[in-house]
Protein backbone atom coordinates (compact mmCIF):
# COMPACT_ATOMS: atom_id res chain seq x y z
CA UNK A 1 0.00 0.00 0.00
CA UNK A 2 0.92 3.46 -0.82
CA UNK A 3 -0.29 6.96 0.31
CA UNK A 4 0.14 10.06 -2.55
CA UNK A 5 1.43 13.34 -1.51
CA UNK A 6 2.06 16.79 -3.20
CA UNK A 7 4.68 19.00 -0.75
CA UNK A 8 6.75 21.85 -0.71
CA UNK A 9 10.30 22.05 -1.10
CA UNK A 10 11.32 25.75 -0.49
CA UNK A 11 9.87 28.68 1.11
CA UNK A 12 10.49 32.43 1.51
CA UNK A 13 13.43 33.88 2.85
CA UNK A 14 15.19 37.35 1.59
CA UNK A 15 18.93 36.56 2.87
CA UNK A 16 18.89 33.51 0.93
CA UNK A 17 19.92 33.47 -3.22
CA UNK A 18 16.67 33.86 -5.06
CA UNK A 19 15.25 34.59 -1.99
CA UNK A 20 14.01 30.97 -1.46
CA UNK A 21 15.50 28.91 0.95
CA UNK A 22 15.29 24.75 0.94
CA UNK A 23 12.55 23.89 3.64
CA UNK A 24 10.11 20.53 3.42
CA UNK A 25 6.81 21.75 3.48
CA UNK A 26 3.75 19.56 5.35
CA UNK A 27 2.72 16.50 3.21
CA UNK A 28 -1.25 17.17 1.60
CA UNK A 29 -2.37 13.97 0.47
CA UNK A 30 -4.20 13.51 -2.68
CA UNK A 31 -4.58 9.56 -2.67
CA UNK A 32 -4.03 7.04 0.30
CA UNK A 33 -3.80 3.36 0.26
CA UNK A 34 -3.05 2.82 -3.01
CA UNK A 35 -2.46 -0.85 -3.73
CA UNK A 36 0.49 -0.82 -5.70
CA UNK A 37 3.51 0.96 -6.14
CA UNK A 38 3.23 1.19 -10.00
CA UNK A 39 -0.32 3.07 -9.64
CA UNK A 40 1.00 5.33 -7.02
CA UNK A 41 4.15 6.03 -9.47
CA UNK A 42 1.41 6.75 -12.45
CA UNK A 43 -0.64 9.00 -10.25
CA UNK A 44 2.69 11.23 -9.13
CA UNK A 45 3.61 11.58 -12.66
CA UNK A 46 0.01 12.43 -13.91
CA UNK A 47 -0.12 15.24 -11.20
CA UNK A 48 3.69 16.33 -11.81
CA UNK A 49 2.50 16.50 -16.19
CA UNK A 50 -0.77 18.67 -15.50
CA UNK A 51 0.02 20.69 -12.31
CA UNK A 52 2.90 23.70 -12.65
CA UNK A 53 5.39 23.03 -9.92
CA UNK A 54 5.93 26.75 -9.03
CA UNK A 55 8.32 28.94 -7.17
CA UNK A 56 8.39 26.28 -4.36
CA UNK A 57 8.66 23.21 -6.26
CA UNK A 58 5.40 21.65 -5.47
CA UNK A 59 5.61 17.76 -6.98
CA UNK A 60 3.67 14.58 -5.86
CA UNK A 61 5.82 11.63 -4.16
CA UNK A 62 4.45 8.60 -2.64
CA UNK A 63 5.40 6.27 0.24
CA UNK A 64 4.69 2.82 1.64
CA UNK A 65 2.72 2.69 4.86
Amino acid sequence: MYNVFTRTWWRNNPEWPNGLEPCIGPKTYIAKKVATEEQAQQLCRDYNEHNEAGRYSRKAEYEGV
